[in-house]
């Protein structure tokens, strides 16, 4: 049996739960989870925001732990090893995205918590393909969040080509944003970070930025007219996205990590005449997703995280609905 914390219903209080896993798959693995990182992603699937959640719910989809068990198809990972597992348990290894190495970008991928139990659990199982081992060097109790957060912010990087010699900048400095400053920094880009915050602003430079401007002065954005290859944007909240297509250079990129749920409000002359591209994406492949492992590892790059025990799920839950967070939540075994 696996232990874990469950709603019963949209926005309700996590309980003790228990659910019989069944038979190892032949190609999957169990893991001991021994952190899991909290996101945003999981407060949704809570409350039911999207309307895809199924009761009871388990969340949790940025794991740290290590291999329990191993199905007997299963090369890549041994029992002991530390490992990750992040928002895919699981791809169809038959569509075009995935045959293509975009699994993350599956026609039927397996999600974490969607339809599926996740890491506010004692267990947890996944396909093995969809689980790394974690390099050498790697912090273990800030591990998850590279698997939702790190993974999203580092996968334009890859997508993109982005180059060393890229000016960079980064709207909101939270759970998101910290770990971009972070990557962007040892990529070796040249990062400013807006934020609505002045007291993020001393917090941003010690985290990779160079240079920091008030998101809510439109007069210092526009300081930095025509200075941006690429604006990383990973808010939830509708801006002036027009005056930030101004702050890029000619052919630069806003893009977009975080989920604005209003409509863009585009001017499309900013387009046109910068000929400038606005661009999506969430979580990366496997590919990528191990590039960003090794490259965390080689450059001590780790998410802030505040712990809470697996037993305080609920405080935890509240305190990241609070906006109180500082940067990560997770909870620790």
């Amino acid at each position: 049996m696996i232990k874990a914390y469950a709603a019963q219903e949209a926005g309700g209080t996590l309980e003790a739960f228990q659910y019989d896993p069944g038979v190892l798959g032949s190609g999957e693995v169990e893991i001991a989870v021994d952190y899991c990182g909290i996101c945003h992603s999981d407060l949704n699937m809570l409350n039911n925001d999207w309307g895809i959640t199924t009761f009871p719910f388990v969340p949790g989809h940025e794991i740290a732990g290590h291999i329990l068990q191993v199905g007997d198809q299963v090369r890549t990972l041994a029992i002991g090893d530390k490992v990750g597992l992040g928002w895919h348990s699981g791809y169809c290894n038959s569509c075009t995205s995935c045959l293509s190495n975009d699994q993350n970008m599956c026609a039927l991928p397996q999600e974490t918590i969607v339809g599926r139990h996740g890491g506010f659990a004692d267990k947890v199982r996944a396909s093995a393909e969809s689980v790394f081992k974690l390099p050498e060097g790697l912090d273990f109790e800030s591990a998850g969040p590279l698997f939702c957060a790190g993974i999203t912010v580092f996968n334009p990087l890859i997508q993109y080509d982005i180059k060393p010699s890229d000016s960079i900048a980064v709207i909101g400095i939270g759970g998101l944003g910290h770990i971009a400053l972070q990557f962007l920094r040892a990529w070796g880009c040249e990062v400013t970070a807006f934020t609505s915050s002045v007291d993020k602003r001393t917090e941003a430079l010690s985290l990779g930025a160079h240079h920091t401007v008030s998101s809510r002065d439109e007069a210092e954005i526009m300081t930095k007219k025509g200075c941006f290859d690429m604006v990383i944007s990973t808010v939830n909240v509708k801006l002036n996205w027009s005056l930030y297509l101004k702050t890029l250079k000619p052919k630069g990129r806003l893009h977009f990590v975080g989920a604005a749920l209003e409509p863009l409000d585009i001017d499309a002359f900013s387009l046109i005449t910068g000929q400038a591209s606005i661009s999506g994406s969430s979580v990366g492949s496997p590919g990528t997703i191990a590039t960003m492992l090794e490259f965390a590892s080689q450059h001590a790059i780790k998410p802030v995280v505040q712990k809470f025990k697996f037993d305080q799920a609920n405080e935890a839950i509240a305190h990241l609905a609070s906006g109180k967070a500082n940067y990560r939540v997770v909870l620790e075994r």
